[in-house]
């Protein structure tokens, strides 16, 4: 029986939502303040997945600019009827400016509908929904009707900010929500109700929530009820699945300030998030986002990622997993045709851009480069013009993939001539732009381009080498950076062949949401960059960005 290794979708992958077209799944994945957003995979195996579509791609349909870091795409929902794919998101403009443990506090958060004939595109532009709250999704019912639902939020002190999941009928012809909002659900007593997805099978809805706060006490819940508006009766085993083993223990370390790990499963953590579609009759797939800490921690730099279970449907009509908590491996041998699962060589990527567009993997900040990049002026070059600053929540020209493995590193080819200090471009790391790692060339006070490191440490800005930056003979330089678990080193090179370390090894596992504040909901990013903060767009070229897994 060939075993599927979770998480099928390594890195940042946050809040899966499963479809099956055919014999094809699709997984459609939060992108927050990265664009385009939305990625959506596709596989017919359940195990071996590709990039296959990127939907929010034009500004029409997606302006971030602005945005808070981990704000803009949260949980989308993709579906598909009428021959039609249905993404409904939500473009979050404010959420962190509530007191700590994500309590109440306002939040503006807007829901969309896109549709298109295929995952590649084109997709339309939005159909405004509402902005009631987050994490909506879209069920076609088996009589014609579309019904949207989404977490409803309570801005009041002293109340349940999760109030509970709300149902509004949509109306494609007229495109807008009509008829009454009705509040269908109010959650287990696990609480932070979210992330609404409706089935139907056999006569019955069912309703699957996530619940306990996206992080280490995340769950996966369902409830189901004969009719849509409900009362819904909650599974017999409540939380569905999550990775606390002895919520007993857990909640009394919680409690005490004391250590969750002894209370957790020894696989996958923070297991919550759900979404399902069917592999049989009696065998569906379960989707659900999960963490990987660091050894000996509770850091996860490389973000929440997408994992799957198994979930067989019984005689009690429930649909149940293999275990309470997330299996590492899983199978499904309903799935015909899969081939043998072999040893994995170590992942490898390059990018040089020699197309017309940049690899798919790669990624903006909140809004397209437009002019900032640009592939013609010397083939096989990236040109990234200057622009503001690391901080900036508008025009970064800043190019990035996403960091899947513990053990990696990353090189480019830089050719740069900056005339002072407010011009610099190179290597950088980020989780956001308080905590990130930036390896840059700049113009020296002599003239001379000189090499050295910027560390932003919480938002505190720091220039570890000082006035000892390493001054730099030519406008041409090889960069690097290795990663191991917890420990980063930057290096450079002047001919690509001998490597010299630059800086202190710097902390890794600062690139995760557990060291964000007030909290995050992205993972660690590599990729080039380019800043004038002179406003004279001054630019630098890139031959390639390399990454790849060493350990």
């Amino acid at each position: 029986m060939n075993q599927i290794q979770n998480p099928v979708l390594k890195g940042f992958h946050a809040d899966p939502a499963i479809c099956r077209v055919g014999d094809t799944f699709y997984i459609a994945v939060s992108t927050f303040e990265w664009f385009p957003g939305v990625l959506i995979y596709r596989s017919s195996n359940l195990r071996d997945w590709e990039l296959a579509g990127r939907p929010l791609e034009r500004v029409s349909q997606l302006n971030m600019a602005g945005n808070p870091s981990s704000g803009g795409i949260w949980a989308p929902c993709l579906s598909y009827a009428d021959g039609r794919f249905w993404l409904i998101y939500t473009d979050v403009k404010n959420w962190a400016g509530a007191p700590p443990e994500y309590s109440n506090g306002f939040k503006d958060a807007h829901n969309y509908l896109v549709t298109a004939e295929t995952v590649a595109g084109p997709w339309s532009d939005p159909i405004y929904m509402n902005s009631s709250g987050f994490d909506p999704s879209l069920f076609h019912d088996d009589d014609g009707r579309r019904w949207f639902v989404n977490m409803i939020w309570d801005y009041r002190p002293h109340r349940n900010s999760f109030a509970g999941i709300v149902l509004q009928e949509y109306n494609h012809r007229e495109q807008k929500l009509v008829g009454p909002v009705q509040n269908i659900f109010t959650g287990s007593p696990l609480k932070l109700t979210e992330a609404p997805h409706l089935y139907k099978r056999n006569g019955w809805y069912y309703l699957m929530t996530a619940e306990g706060g996206t992080s280490y006490s995340h769950a996966v819940t369902l409830a189901r009820s004969p009719n849509i508006e409900g009362p819904y009766e909650l599974h017999p085993q409540t939380p569905l699945l999550s990775s606390v083993a002895d919520w007993q223990a857990f909640r009394q370390a919680e409690t005490n300030g004391g250590d969750i790990i002894p209370a957790l499963c020894t696989g996958i953590q923070k297991a919550g998030h759900g979404s399902m579609a069917p592999v049989s009759d009696t065998v569906w797939v379960l989707a659900h986002l999960c963490g990987r800490p660091l050894p000996g921690t509770l850091r996860c730099p490389l973000g929440r990622e997408t994992a799957l279970q198994r979930l067989v449907w019984k005689d009690d009509g429930w649909p149940w997993p293999e275990a309470a908590v997330p299996q590492t491996t899983v199978s499904f041998p309903e799935i015909g045709g899969l081939p043998a699962a072999t040893e994995e060589p170590p992942y490898t990527w390059r990018e040089d851009f020699d197309n017309a567009q940049p690899a798919a993997e790669l990624q903006s900040l909140r809004l397209p480069l437009g002019e900032r990049a640009d592939l013609s002026i010397n083939r096989g070059w990236l040109c990234l013009r200057g622009a503001e600053s690391p901080e900036s929540r508008f025009r970064q020209s800043l190019l990035a993939r996403r960091v899947q493995h513990f053990a990696w590193a990353a090189e480019t080819r830089m050719r740069f001539s900056p005339a002072d200090f407010q011009q610099f471009a190179g290597l950088v790391v980020r989780y956001d732009e308080r905590t990130q790692y930036i390896l840059r060339m700049h113009g020296g006070d002599n003239g001379q381009p000189e090499l050295g490191l910027i560390v932003y440490n919480d938002g505190r800005i720091e220039l570890p080498l000082g006035e000892q930056e390493q001054p730099l003979d030519s406008d041409e330089v090889y960069l690097g950076v290795d990663v191991c678990h917890a420990d980063l080193q930057f290096r450079w090179s002047p001919d690509g062949s001998v490597w010299h370390t630059i800086g202190p090894v710097l902390d890794a596992s600062k690139l995760s949401d557990e060291y964000a504040m007030p909290m995050g909901f992205t993972g660690a990013f590599v990729g080039l960059a380019c800043f004038d903060t002179s406003g004279r767009k001054t630019p630098a070229f890139f031959d390639y960005l390399a990454y790849h897994e060493t350990g």
